[in-house]
């Protein structure tokens, strides 16, 4: 008899399409999150003034669709599996909605001053709430492929690598899309109204129907129950569940940590002379990024979750002061800007991978104490989390970049020195404090080790118990669930 520990699940090729999904929807979310503002500013429909308010505005429409979370996560928790799952479903209502207002946001309206800010914020709350659909069901995929708590952490290490390649897709599409747009920008031109639409169509097909494969190729397997829960018993859910208010609050300590994803566009127009030549920037930290990525479940093993996360944040701390110097002492020379780029991105391992595991981990935890099984909440939650932290991030270095005391432009072609370093200073130092501040909530975080692998296999034999006896029989089950009292006492 196999325990919960060591029993594999997953093939390859089902760890690989689930890990592809995730990289689509990833490439979506940051071609809008670092090229939505600079759209406006190209477009020059906008005041100075106006245009510094649309990263607040978005903020604000992020918060807004932040409503629809909640209600995504209690339609999850409500769905009957009628043999494809409760979670896959929802991906393919998505999918439409998802590239719809991607390109309704990347067109050029009509429309200038207060018609047009009214215009991006409708939309962008609108197409908040379809990636809202999208994510959180995509997310808690990751808890339900597989019962095994090891093999799920190297699936969220494989799958997080292809999240975080992701995300810088972009920096490399958009260029290779505007090299084959007639007339087109090419490698270090500036985009043009057009380049940008071209964009959103290619990058929101692309990138949905990769999103849509796992709806085929991946199986649920973690057994569950509809819960028909009301909003008070879900917030009852989420406070109960201490581990999962302890990733949200490191969330949301950590706002900037990926705030540099949304200026990076700024920064290689300052920095090195042209928006394209963001694949520079990109793939400099990308590069960091995907080693620390592979490292991370290995560092789990060795270590702990909870040891890898704080160390990784503090060293991300440590490498984005580094870059910050090195680069200004530079004059952000090439030689000195891929190297430290490149170190920054040996954080974010912790980043992408940690959250995820933690929120399975937790997901399970609330399992059993209770007998319930809240992907839907739990990964809504994160689906909040994130989404009001990364636009939040994202406002803060937006509206620093375009203050008058950084003064950058998108149609400025000579750089001061103390513009480009006002943009380096968001890029790099801002991201490093918040990273600095999302560790202390995991110093109090654990759910690692013994622990973790006793709770595994406590539900191992439940689930047995309950669906037969294949895996356990109800003598172990009642041998080795813990009384509520007990599990009180051990808190």
């Amino acid at each position: 008899m196999e325990s919960a520990a060591t029993k594999k699940y997953l093939s390859f090729k089902e760890i690989l399409i689930y890990s592809v999904g995730l990289f689509g929807l990833q490439m979506v979310i940051f071609y809008l999150n670092s090229y939505q503002l600079e759209f406006y500013s190209t477009a020059n429909r906008l005041s100075s003034a106006e245009l510094l308010a649309v990263p607040f505005l978005v903020l604000a429409a992020r918060i807004v669709s932040a409503v629809f979370d909640p209600i995504v996560g209690n339609l999850i928790e409500r769905k009957r599996d009628k043999g494809f799952g409760k979670l896959k479903p929802f991906v393919l209502y998505a999918s439409a909605p998802l590239v719809l207002f991607t390109v309704m946001l990347f067109i050029d309206v009509p429309l200038s001053g207060a018609a047009l800010l009214a215009y991006i914020f409708v939309v962008t709350t609108l197409w908040s709430m379809a990636m809202t659909m999208a994510d959180v069901p995509s997310q808690a995929m990751s808890a339900v492929l597989t019962p095994n708590p090891d093999e799920r952490t190297n699936l969220i290490g494989f799958s997080g690598t292809f999240r975080s390649i992701g995300q810088a897709a972009p920096y490399v599409v958009v260029p290779l899309v505007c090299l084959m747009v007639p007339g087109g920008a090419g490698i270090e031109g500036t985009l043009s109204i057009s380049e940008y639409l071209w964009n959103a169509v290619a990058i929101g097909i692309i990138g949905t129907g990769m999103l849509v494969l796992i709806c085929f190729f991946n199986k649920e397997r973690v057994p569950y129950k509809a819960e028909k829960m009301n909003f008070k018993q879900m917030f009852s859910a989420i406070k109960s569940n201490k581990y999962l208010l302890l990733v949200m609050l490191s969330y949301f300590l950590g706002f900037a940590r990926q705030g540099a994803m949304a200026i990076q566009v700024q920064a290689a127009n300052a920095l090195l002379g042209g928006q394209n030549l963001i694949i520079i920037l990109g793939l400099s930290t990308a590069a960091g990024t995907m080693i620390s990525m592979a490292l991370t479940p290995l560092l789990i093993k060795k270590l702990d979750e909870r040891k890898v996360f704080v160390g990784m944040s503090v060293y991300g701390f440590l490498a984005s002061l580094l870059a910050f110097f090195v680069g200004t002492a530079t004059n952000f020379h090439l030689g000195a800007l891929i190297p430290t780029l490149f170190l920054v991105g040996l954080q974010f391992g912790a980043v992408n991978i940690m959250p995820m595991v933690m929120v399975a981990d937790s997901v399970d935890y609330y399992e059993y104490k209770t007998g319930k099984r809240t992907e839907g909440v739990a990964y809504a939650v994160l689906s909040f989390s994130i989404k009001v932290t990364l636009a939040l991030g994202s406002a803060v270095c937006l509206a620093v970049v375009f203050s008058d005391a950084v003064g950058y432009t998108a149609t400025t072609e000579n750089f001061t020195f103390e513009t480009s370093r006002g943009v380096y200073f968001a890029y790099t130092v801002i991201p490093g404090i918040t990273s600095l501040l999302a560790a202390i909530p995991i110093l109090f975080y654990d759910l690692t080790g013994k622990k973790k692998a006793e709770i595994a296999e406590v539900l191992r034999v439940r689930r047995a118990a309950a669906n037969g006896p294949a895996e356990g029989s109800a003598e172990e089950a009642a041998a080795d669930i813990p009384n509520d009292s007990a599990d009180k006492t051990e808190e």
